[in-house]
């Protein structure tokens, strides 16, 4: 099905990150799997040809594209060629729109230089021990002396955390209100360098390997009242608002990601033989991937659907739940049957569909998990309790 949602422009986008993935990733891939991260080099040759400033605006160094069309190519490349780019989403898709909606103009002046030249990459810092999806139920306190923030608290699952440069730390300023645990939240842009600011153990993930993962801690960390991002204790409004964009991020990479393994698996039932016919001409083969299609197919539009009223300011929590929820699904299905048309090979990791598998699982837990996303379709629906 020809999709509609890119123009040319988008098209000599997606040659360009396809020919650096195949020249600059592919080849050192297996070395980052095994350090457990990409090199930060990796991310200033992204900021040298401009892509961590596409949706920055111009006068802080980018070339002020808003939405995330040429983002969603970078997702369907490299999944294409069965690789993760670190934390380039987070910086780019997560923590961008925090910088642009809620610095003032002497933070954006400070931070946007290294943040589009990737001297500057940047990680969210949500999830503790204990709190999962709970965000109310952050434990991290930062005290207010004189003109400082005194940090102190732990947070888990950081994507970038060991890469990162400046961490957008969501904490609590204040105790909650007895009858609205939301109040008393505030976000920090943590400069990872300060004292007291601890990288813990870097995550042994069964997937996306070569994205950092880390715990970090706060031990008594000074930070700048200059570097309070918007306004102390208004951070779960800010979070839930940008929750949006994230979700829609990770929608259209699962898409990407089901179309990249039907790819694949075309490729490798038509190779390979058995019982002297190709694997491809049975007729089970084409059942699976003619399902397989079908739900990708469904994916891949409903992603463009909700691309599209994103960047009209028309999608709406729920709708993009929904995209979520549908689209990480279906990438669980189609890696599962596509990994067993491969057979015993589909187990092992230097076949690119095993990969895959692996990367995909997290999909339905990160950006709040499935059974999340159920809840908040759900409530919109009107029904009756």
């Amino acid at each position: 099905m020809r999709r509609t949602i890119y123009t040319d422009e988008h098209q000599a986008f997606r040659e360009t990150i396809r020919a650096f993935i195949a020249r600059e990733v592919v080849p050192n891939y297996d070395q980052w799997e095994v350090a457990g991260k990409v090199p930060l080099s990796l991310y200033r040759r992204l900021g040298d040809l401009g892509v961590l400033g596409i949706a920055v605006p111009g006068q802080y160094g980018g070339a002020g594209v808003d939405g995330l069309r040429f983002s969603a190519i970078i997702a369907e490349e490299s999944a294409r060629a069965g690789v993760v780019l670190g934390a380039l989403r987070v910086h780019a898709d997560i923590v961008l729109p925090y910088l642009l909606d809620l610095g003032t103009e002497e933070q954006l002046r400070r931070w946007m230089p290294g943040f589009v030249s990737g001297e500057m990459m940047t990680a969210i810092a949500m999830t503790e021990p204990g709190t999962g999806s709970d965000l109310a139920g952050i434990h991290t306190t930062a005290r207010r002396e004189d003109d400082h923030y005194i940090l102190n608290g732990a947070k888990t699952f950081i994507t970038g955390g060991a890469n990162a440069h400046r961490v957008l730390v969501v904490c609590r300023t204040s105790p909650p209100d007895p009858d609205n645990r939301r109040t008393g939240l505030s976000i920090l842009a943590v400069d990872t360098a300060s004292e007291g600011f601890g990288v813990g153990r870097k995550l042994d993930k069964i997937g996306l390997k070569a994205q950092d993962t880390a715990e970090l801690s706060f031990q008594n960390v000074r930070v700048p009242v200059t570097d309070l991002l918007g306004e102390e204790g208004q951070a779960f409004g800010y979070l839930s608002r940008h929750l949006v964009q994230e979700r829609l991020s990770i929608a259209l990479g699962a898409a990407g990601t089901a179309a990249a393994a039907v790819e694949l698996t075309v490729a490798y039932v038509n190779e390979r033989e058995v019982f002297g016919r190709p694997l491809a001409a049975f007729q089970n083969t084409r059942f699976v991937l003619a399902e397989c299609q079908a739900e990708t197919q469904a994916a891949l539009a409903l992603g463009d659907r909700c691309l599209e009223a994103h960047e009209s300011g028309d999608l709406t929590p729920a709708d993009v739940a929904a995209a979520k929820l549908f689209c990480t699904e279906v990438l669980g299905r189609v890696a599962d049957k596509c990994l067993q048309l491969h057979g015993g090979y589909g187990y092992i990791r230097e076949y690119p569909i095993a990969r895959l598998y692996a990367d995909a699982r997290v999909c339905r837990i990160y950006g709040g998990s499935n059974e999340v996303q159920k809840t908040l379709i759900g409530s919109s629906l009107g029904l009756k309790k």
